[in-house]
């Protein structure tokens, strides 16, 4: 079957381009051609070994939706007018392309909102009709606000897995800010300084190097840690003793590695997500002393994570059922 996927890929975010790893690796895994819309399509197809096609050329965007028989809207946090209004038009207008098109159209294990008044009437007027899967029961519980039906999913980079031969050093500490979160900076620079007091080992993983290298950079790490490469993201969680996270990937990717965290939640979909992986999650402006007690005492529920990684591979056949 050949399957369209509609994200925010090509932008150089390791936690998207996470996403776009998981689901191209599983659709192929499950015998699909998947086509990702993307920034960089070139590039694109080479990191991923699949069709690609630009997500703002408006006739590849047209002739990619029309080659497939399922449009896969995300994953992500598409469904959301919190960055800007633009950003939830684009997505939607994806989505009503395809359902004119006679296509299957799917949100697929996406985080629903933060959305404003108007923003919740678009979403409520285009879902309607649509097989919606999302990744954290407080996307339910937005789309039950909306009168939409949704069933839970997981996020697809929960799949992903470490490479080979990864030795963990539980005195390894990564820290993962996000640049446009300012307060949270502020608390992850003096929890670094009380780590490495204490001896620990302090690696600053910047998930998106054009946003979060100064911020990685400020916080005073042993290391630094800047990729676009979720693989090598992966594998530096996977041999750290434990991650606190202001990116939501930092953490996923932490659940898929087996790696205890915690979060900082500047957004719901941090929170829902820890609140789903029975992980603790706090507000941008805790203070580090309790950050770091937390972080020391982290152990998610691994039974819910194992369900929702269980969850998120079901998800495929749940799309793709005719």
């Amino acid at each position: 079957m050949n399957v369209t996927v509609s994200g925010y890929y090509g932008f150089g975010n390791t936690g998207d381009e996470a996403i776009a790893l998981a689901i191209s690796r599983e659709l192929k895994g499950l015998g699909h051609s998947p086509l990702l819309l993307s920034q960089t399509p070139t590039q694109t197809a080479q990191l991923y070994g699949c069709r690609s096609a630009g997500r703002m050329q408006p006739l590849a965007l047209v002739r990619a939706i029309a080659s497939g028989e399922v449009l896969l809207s995300g994953g992500g946090g598409l469904l959301q007018d919190k960055t800007s209004s633009r950003t939830l038009t684009y997505y939607l207008s994806v989505i009503r392309l395809a359902r004119t098109l006679g296509k299957r159209a799917v949100v697929f294990n996406q985080s629903i909102g933060p959305l404003s008044e108007a923003g919740s009437v678009q979403v409520a007027r285009t879902l309607r009709g649509v097989h919606v899967i999302v990744r954290d029961r407080q996307s339910l519980e937005t789309l039950g606000k909306l009168g939409i039906k949704g069933r839970l999913g997981g996020d697809p980079a929960l799949l992903l897995r470490p490479s080979g031969n990864i030795v963990r050093d539980s005195n390894a500490v990564i820290l993962a800010p996000r640049g446009d979160v300012k307060d949270a900076t502020e608390r992850l620079t003096s929890l670094a300084a009380q780590l490495r007091a204490s001896g620990r080992r302090v690696i600053a993983l910047s998930f998106y190097p054009p946003e979060d290298d100064a911020a990685a950079h400020s916080l005073g790490a042993d290391e630094v840690l800047s990729t676009q490469d979720p693989q090598v993201a992966l594998d530096a969680i996977a041999g750290a003793g434990a991650v606190a996270g202001v990116r939501l990937h930092a953490l996923i990717l932490a659940a898929a590695a087996g790696t205890p965290f915690v979060g900082l939640s500047y957004d719901p979909k941090v929170s829902g997500f820890c609140l789903d992986a029975g992980a603790q999650s706090f507000p941008t402006h805790v203070d580090a002393e309790t950050l770091r007690t937390a972080l020391e005492q982290a152990q998610p529920d691994w039974n819910e994570v194992a369900a929702m990684q269980a969850r998120a591979r079901e998800s495929f056949e749940w799309a793709l059922a005719k």
